[in-house]
């Protein structure tokens, strides 16, 4: 008898597993047509010579097109301009952020309100942001430089956007702005998880604001830290609307993105833009697996 209720429970099991798997099933068909399979004909690419302007002059050239890659000029320039934006926006994001927090998480009527309208910018489209900024910036009819000529700061307008680092400069303001409701949310959420009689004990011991948020805020937020930084590099490595919206497809902010885009959708080369699509996937790759760490190291601190 024992044995009879052991098997139908097992089989029970056994038909459960195997209904959970036809649910999957949809997914991972999904995610094989529109993800694994893409990326393994990307491979495949990069691994040859093939420009559409050249049909009949497709050749297996190995790792010739991921060398060409990484000697052009072009390259280094777009990595020097991506990097750039990286420190900008990971900078702009943690100080804005953990100061936005530090304001939002005082707790009055308006706390709600207040937390609504600072994540607005991240609702946001990226395009829609950058023609936004764009009116702010714009030589000609920009809000900026009209204010700045009425008040006597400059006498003829700035050509922000005209100029390689005051556009990146500009596309890091733009891009941080968008990114910044994100990590206020995160830093928000480790502030509220920090015990308040622990403030209140240091409070009593005679600690100032500023030494409290110096000796046990700041510390305690450093796996929320973790989270914000990972994901804000991935987001600054991956800008691309906020450029073309602000400036196009110009040489000043080309990073590897627009790079890539030009070599394989304006130059046709599908090889080296595949290369380059790779090395982009591993720096993206391991952007993210920093962030997953910085993920269970929160959970784990928690």
């Amino acid at each position: 008898m024992i044995e009879k209720l052991k098997k139908e429970k097992q089989f029970r099991q056994q038909k459960q597993d195997w209904y959970g798997y036809l649910l999957l099933l949809p997914a991972a068909v999904l995610m094989t047509v529109l993800v694994f399979y893409p990326i393994l004909v990307t491979f495949s690419y990069s691994l040859q010579k093939m420009k559409l302007t050249a049909p009949d002059d497709t050749a297996f050239v190995g790792l010739e097109n991921y060398r060409d890659v990484l000697n052009s000029a072009d390259f280094h320039y777009a990595l020097g301009n991506t990097l750039c934006l990286l420190i900008l926006v990971v900078l702009l994001c943690m100080v804005c952020g953990l100061g936005l927090s530090s304001i939002l998480n005082v707790r009055t009527r308006l706390q709600g309100f207040l937390t609504a309208i600072a994540i607005l910018p991240w609702a946001l489209p990226p395009v829609v942001n950058g023609i936004l900024w764009k009116w702010i910036f714009y030589p000609g009819y920009g809000f900026l430089n009209k204010i700045l000529i009425r008040l006597h700061f400059i006498n003829i307008p700035v050509q922000w956007l005209s100029q390689r680092w005051t556009l990146l400069a500009v596309v890091a303001l733009v891009a941080a702005w968008r990114n910044i409701p994100f990590c206020t949310v995160v830093y928000i959420s480790a502030m509220q998880a920090i015990p308040d009689s622990v403030i209140e004990a240091a409070a009593i011991d005679g600690a100032g604001p500023w030494q409290r948020f110096q000796r046990i805020t700041f510390p305690l937020l450093l796996p929320a830290s973790g989270v914000v930084l990972t994901s804000t590099s991935i987001s600054a490595v991956n800008v691309f609307d906020e450029i073309v919206s602000l400036a196009g497809y110009g040489d000043l902010g080309k990073t590897l993105l627009i790079q890539d885009y030009l070599t394989t959708f304006s130059f046709l080369d599908f090889g080296t833009g595949s290369a380059l699509s790779y090395l982009i996937m591993i720096l993206a790759g391991l952007l993210g697996l920093l962030y997953l760490k910085s993920i269970a190291r929160e959970g784990e601190e928690v």
